[in-house]
């Protein structure tokens, strides 16, 4: 039996698998090994017969950022002509919107503005929580939070549990890239870094909040990088069991980094199907159809994936890359059911919130499609 072959089956009989391990695997060329060991953990984790996805919207409160980082083509500068603050009047008008669709939920994050205040923060949330009090607040950031506390000179603590306290629900787990300082360092100017970025979701998680943890790679970082980035989700995950899913794109070139080679579909699954082998401790993995389009974001399914993430109604951090993908509603639920699943609406807790189907008597309940794995030319 190969090295790989006994890393691929230790990762599928429930086993933790090492640090060496996981970079090990990163020499496997067998996409279809791959994406058969993952497929086989996600099947042991979500035995159902449903593959998931949410209603949201991501609205980008503010463009303005005091960071500068190469990889990003949205941030502004106070000064610049189309620097933007968004009005309450134009939020209110797109969470309608988002609540006619059938969205319960809003993802909120922005630049790090260099003078709003926590106060302002904090009187944001509680005007949206009073107007929409069922829509749940997917608020901010890691190094958002970590900019507030740095800028007001409040205790990090303090300043997530007065944003909880005025409303928001849970965190989304943006700006971690690469969770390792070299990268970091190379790549950003003024945002936090590893250490930070870990540090204000370990506390949300102990206020007894929940998160999402994600990785933006194929540029500077190395394969043990990503591997390091995994084992840090992993080591945290093990102390607070806070993160519900794990998000990971490719970096699309644009702004800085337009010379880069964009990381094309077999790196994007491969890397996927590797983290869903290393994190064991991580429940659920959302396929990123938003930067792979939407035949690949369905492959994703078998290669770890068990969520098909967001409708998206709107997105302009990964658009203004110049990668734009869009599915309505319906071209989400089918991609799901061509995969072989049943679609289902979730909430950010992974609880299903739509009246779900009647499954006929005898129905396999094993979660596995009658679909062979599809073939990655």
């Amino acid at each position: 039996m190969s090295d790989i072959q006994r890393i691929l089956d230790k990762a599928v009989a429930g086993n933790r698998l090492s640090f060496d391990e996981g970079v090990k695997l990163f020499d496997c060329m067998d996409l279809h090994a791959l994406g058969r060991a993952a497929h086989a953990v996600t099947t042991r984790l979500h035995p159902e017969p449903y593959r998931t996805y949410n209603v949201d919207r991501n609205i980008n409160y503010t463009n303005v950022c005091a960071a500068v980082c190469d990889f990003c083509a949205f941030y502004r500068k106070s000064a610049d002509a189309d620097a933007y603050v968004l009005s309450r009047e134009v939020l209110y008008k797109k969470i309608e919107e988002t609540i006619a669709l059938g969205g319960d939920q809003i993802l909120m994050q922005g630049g790090m503005h260099p003078s709003l205040k926590l106060e302002w923060y904090e009187e944001l949330l509680r005007d949206l929580k009073a107007r929409f009090p069922k829509v749940n607040l997917h608020a901010f950031s890691p190094p958002e939070l970590w900019h507030f506390h740095r800028i007001n000179k409040i205790p990090l603590r303090e300043v997530l549990q007065r944003l909880k306290d005025t409303g928001m629900g849970s965190l989304p787990g943006g700006g971690g890239e690469i969770l390792v300082d070299r990268v970091r360092k190379e790549l950003t100017k003024g945002k936090a870094l590893s250490d930070e970025w870990l540090e204000a979701s370990r506390v949300w998680h102990q206020l007894g909040g929940k998160s999402t943890c994600t990785m933006m790679f194929g540029h500077i970082e190395t394969i043990p990088e990503r591997i390091e980035h995994l084992e840090r989700l992993r080591s945290l995950q093990d102390e607070t069991n806070g993160f519900t899913a794990f998000i990971c794109w490719t970096m699309q070139p644009g702004h800085k980094m337009s010379h880069f080679p964009q990381v094309g579909v077999f790196e994007y699954l491969r890397t996927q199907a590797i983290a869903r082998l290393y994190l064991d401790n991580i429940p659920n993995i959302q396929s990123s159809w938003v930067t792979q389009g939407a035949k690949i974001g369905q492959v994703a399914l078998f290669y770890g994936a068990n969520d098909m993430g967001s409708l998206m109604i709107e997105e302009n951090v990964v658009a203004s890359a110049g990668t734009v993908h869009y599915l309505t509603l319906e071209q989400i639920k089918r991609s799901i059911r061509e995969a072989g699943y049943i679609p289902r609406q979730r909430n950010v807790y992974y609880e299903y919130i739509d009246e779900g189907p009647a499954l006929p008597v005898g129905l396999r309940t094993t979660g596995t499609p009658s679909l062979s794995l599809p073939v990655i030319a």
